[in-house]
């Protein structure tokens, strides 16, 4: 079986005044689809850089990434965009929602840079995904008229837009309260169940927990791979 993600060798090398800094160090791992991982570590361990690169916002200094058998390692900006827009959504610790758009508007947008849809059918699709999210009543609101836990329940139903195979979160509970981030949890649960690759940076034991799978960084190196 082909592989989601597979990386071999990754290294991210930072030149910081004399000394070079090892943000990876010779990383290799495979994902495949329908997996829920978490990467875990401390501050500076590498997990953020792990997620820019895998999420195509960050290119190695060596080393093979194949996404979905695509080797992206060495790809322009121009082309990760494309990658990215097409294959990947994104879920933020801020949310990162326009503060004057309402929701249905916000979960339209990523097919507004692709052009994929009629904007009945792109209206439809957004409505719809409100709906999965538990947002159907609130598909007219604003952010400052949302919840923080409601504000990210928008954030996944515009980062599954394009119907990517694959979800980034980074920190995505780190702004919400105990109740909503149980609420958040689930629901990736759930969307994992449903056949979406979920890869997820949290520094937080309780949510990593929700994951089948996690990976502990240190020094830009993994060093823990955990599979429940």
């Amino acid at each position: 079986m082909e592989h989601l993600i597979e990386i071999r060798d990754l290294r991210k090398t930072y030149a910081i005044g004399d000394e070079p800094v090892h943000a990876l160090d010779g990383v290799s791992l495979t994902i495949d689809s329908g997996e829920f991982v978490a990467i875990m570590g401390a501050s500076g361990s590498g997990k953020s850089t792990m997620l820019n690169i895998l999420g195509c916002l960050d290119t190695p200094t060596s080393g093979s990434y194949l996404l979905d058998g695509i080797e992206v390692a060495r790809r322009s900006r121009t082309e990760l965009a494309h990658i990215r827009n097409r294959k990947l959504g994104f879920v933020f610790q801020n949310f990162n929602l326009l503060p004057r758009t309402r929701a249905v508007e916000q979960v339209e947008l990523p097919d507004l840079y692709m052009g994929r849809l009629t904007f009945s059918a792109r209206r439809r699709r957004a409505l719809e995904l409100l709906r999965r999210v538990g947002l159907g009543g609130r598909t007219g609101h604003t952010p400052a008229q949302l919840s923080g836990g409601q504000q990210q329940r928008v954030a996944i139903a515009r980062a599954l837009m394009n119907e990517p195979p694959v979800l980034f979160a980074d920190e995505p509970t780190g702004n919400l309260d105990t109740k909503s981030s149980i609420e958040i949890m689930q629901l990736f649960t759930e969307l994992s169940g449903e056949g979406i690759t979920i890869v997820m940076v949290t520094h937080e034991d309780d949510i990593a927990a929700y994951a089948k799978r996690q990976l502990v960084m240190r020094d830009g190196k993994l060093v823990k791979d955990v599979r429940r």
